[in-house]
């Protein structure tokens, strides 16, 4: 089976006065065409670990494993390529580039890939109109509202067909309509091949997912799906 996301003894530590684990000796099996929440009171350890996933920070030990790939942690260059390639990534801030405007923070992530770059426009305005936001694609990230930003984060973390999609509370700072609405994109984007990993701090939307994960203290203390 391709696509799956296999970690293995995952643990994470930071050394300042003390070592602090963050992310604690986990073991779990992410499969493709599935969904899959993150809950836990805030520090248990939910960023982190998706910040492991998005190969953005790298364990103390243990193994990260993607589609048939063991991912070595010193190889930088590859790592940026295979999130480049396979990983969408949907902030709690929405992390758009200030400077430029939607459709530009759409399809650069693309044009850094097939150095195309009308075929890049093309495809971002295709996923923007898509997420009904062709009406804003020249305006800058400080013209929209939150819920229109996070449409365009979106489109952003889409825009290269990705088999992972990691959402770190993806609807935090969202009125609870704009939530709601953001939520239904990301399941509907869901496909037999696809995984889609969120962090959330909202019963509600973790209860919508395939598989329920609850993290405390950096451990798995309980989930609906199988180690």
């Amino acid at each position: 089976m391709n696509n799956y996301i296999k970690i293995k003894n995952l643990t994470k530590k930071y050394e300042k006065n003390k070592s602090i684990k963050v992310i604690n000796d986990i073991t779990f099996y992410f499969e493709p065409g599935k969904t899959y929440s993150i809950m836990g009171p805030s520090g248990s350890g939910k960023s982190t670990l998706l910040n492991l996933l998005s190969l953005i920070d790298n364990p103390t030990a243990g193994s990260i494993e993607i589609s048939n790939n063991k991912i070595n942690i010193n190889n930088k260059l590859k790592n940026d390529l295979i999130r480049a390639r396979k990983i969408g990534i949907i902030y709690q801030d929405k992390n758009l580039l200030s400077d430029f405007t939607a459709l530009e923070n759409v399809y650069l992530p693309n044009l850094l890939i097939s150095k195309e770059k009308q075929k890049s426009i093309e495809l971002a305005k295709k996923l923007i109109k898509n997420l009904g936001m062709s009406h804003r694609i020249k305006h800058f990230p400080n013209e929209l509202s939150g819920g229109e930003n996070q449409r365009i984060a979106i489109a952003r973390a889409l825009i290269n067909n990705p088999d992972i999609i990691l959402a770190d509370e993806p609807t935090g700072s969202l009125d609870s309509d704009n939530a709601k609405l953001i939520f239904k994109i990301l399941f509907n984007l869901k496909n037999k091949n696809r995984i889609i990993i969120f962090a959330t701090h909202n019963r509600y939307f973790a209860n919508m997912a395939d598989c329920k994960i609850i993290m405390n203290n950096g451990n798995i203390n309980f989930t609906n799906a199988p180690i």
